[in-house]
């Protein structure tokens, strides 16, 4: 199972699209307060669309809050801070993606403390981030490529297109 948690995110559309992408690939989501929009915004559903009735959403007080709910969690913290990328973990079950909120990512004791489990997505130099959404998407499809996309309407072969 795929956990993707949004810790303070910002912007409704982009939890909104969010939830899509749960919906989609059977993902749950994980909202950690203080969220800077209310749930029932008009343009978060409206981004999420019809979707938002189909995807198992959690809310959450603090983040310490949602570990002490899974303890057995493998938590891969989402940072460009950090040093690795992430496709270096081999993601098992029960896998829990954290990031941070739109304007200042994870705070940074939480990296600090979890460094060897942070990892961050491979950008040009002095590129400051991607778009919440757009990094969420890549996680989730990296840990089901790792795991064959397992459960998804897949039929396709993993290997390389002949010449």
């Amino acid at each position: 199972m795929i956990n993707i948690v949004l810790v303070e995110p910002e912007i409704p559309q982009n939890t909104g699209n969010i939830v899509r992408t749960a919906a989609a690939t059977g993902s749950v989501v994980h909202l950690v307060r203080p969220l800077g929009f209310d749930t029932s915004d008009k343009m978060l559903k409206r981004a999420g669309l019809d979707y938002w009735k189909d995807c198992e959403i959690h809310y959450w007080d603090s983040f310490t809050e949602l570990q002490a709910s899974y303890p057995d969690g493998k938590y891969y913290y989402f940072s460009t801070k950090a040093q690795k990328s992430h496709c270096c973990p081999q993601y098992g079950n029960n896998v829990f993606l954290v990031f941070g909120k739109e304007t200042k990512g994870l705070p940074e004791q939480l990296i600090h403390d979890n460094y060897t489990n942070a990892v961050r997505i491979p950008m040009i130099a002095d590129t400051r981030s991607l778009n919440l959404s757009n990094s969420v998407a890549i996680a989730v499809y990296e840990v089901l490529r790792q795991h064959n996309f397992e459960g998804l309407n897949f039929t396709g072969h993993l290997r390389e297109f002949d010449d």
